[in-house]
């Protein structure tokens, strides 16, 4: 007999997500959902900022053609009775999820919407800028992603240990978009490096005998107990040297980390990066 849930040749779902902000509050709502399928393909598309009629037609044919369902968070009521009326005439099935909250509201409160698209947003951009800066420090931890190290605001590089990873968080946190380069002996930095603008990169540097504890207690914590340049203190001198000269040619300031904390050394960092006019960030 067929398994009626058997769709291993069937094409994927698809669901279209359409806002006139960025789409991010429908967008969490679908992949809650979609948490309920684990292991079944559907594809998303989302379509932000949309605030002509055309739009909305142009993506209703889209949405015939992928066999799509759409689900919108529209607070412009021209603009979502339109689609909701065009969808229903399509027999392409819509979900409003904020209309009937916005109606209901509406009547109780004895006034109508501001119907402001992205107005949320736009109150809480604090917030949404720190997350941004938090996802942009992550992706470029630890030398990842080179070509975007041009779009950082501060970007932070030293030898292993020296608190690149910690302290760029902070400053993520603060609101600061960080990326930062691990100096590794024997391994040529990244070209990109000589191409980034001075007044926003640090080279971090620390006492040699402070780096060795460091790196014998991470080992330790590791439960690796093997002897190596790593953790041998004239390798480890000679590291910082190396990255010392390196930071002197590129022309960036540089920041002892020895018995600095995480806050101090953030302080010290933004101090430098605010006092040295950076050019203009790439778009």
């Amino acid at each position: 007999m067929e398994n009626p849930f058997d769709r291993s040749s069937v094409v994927p779902p698809t669901i279209l997500i359409v806002s006139g902000g960025v789409g991010a509050s429908a967008e969490q709502l679908v992949y809650t959902v979609l948490a309920q399928f684990p292991d079944q393909q559907v594809n998303v598309y989302t379509t932000g900022n949309v605030r002509q009629v055309e739009q909305i037609d142009q993506l209703l044919l889209q949405a015939q053609e992928m066999k799509a369902i759409i689900v919108h968070t529209l607070v412009d009521a021209a603009l979502r009775d339109h689609l909701i009326a065009e969808a229903a005439r399509k027999k392409i099935v819509a979900a409003d999820l904020v209309g009937p909250v916005i109606q209901w509201l509406g009547l109780q409160l004895g006034q109508p919407a501001l119907q402001q698209p992205g107005r949320y947003r736009r109150l809480h951009r604090d917030y949404f800028d720190r997350v941004a800066a938090i996802d942009f420090t992550l992706t470029h931890d630890d030398g990842k992603n080179p070509d975007g190290w041009q779009n950082a605001e501060i970007v932070l590089a030293g030898v292993s240990r020296a608190g690149k990873t910690p302290l760029s968080l902070y400053l993520a946190v603060l609101g600061w978009r960080v990326a930062n380069i691990p100096l590794v002996p024997q391994v040529e930095v990244p070209g990109q490096v000589y191409t980034l603008d001075a007044a926003r990169c640090i080279g971090l540097t620390i006492d040699a005998e402070q780096l060795l504890s460091y790196r014998r207690l991470r080992q330790s914590r590791l439960g690796v107990d093997v002897i190596s340049e790593y953790t041998d203190l004239d390798a480890i001198e000679e590291e910082l040297r190396h990255a010392n000269k390196l930071f002197s040619s590129l022309g960036w300031s540089v920041i002892n980390m020895t018995d600095r904390t995480i806050e101090m050394a953030a302080d010290e960092v933004l101090r430098r990066v605010e006092a040295r006019p950076p050019r203009a960030l790439p778009l």
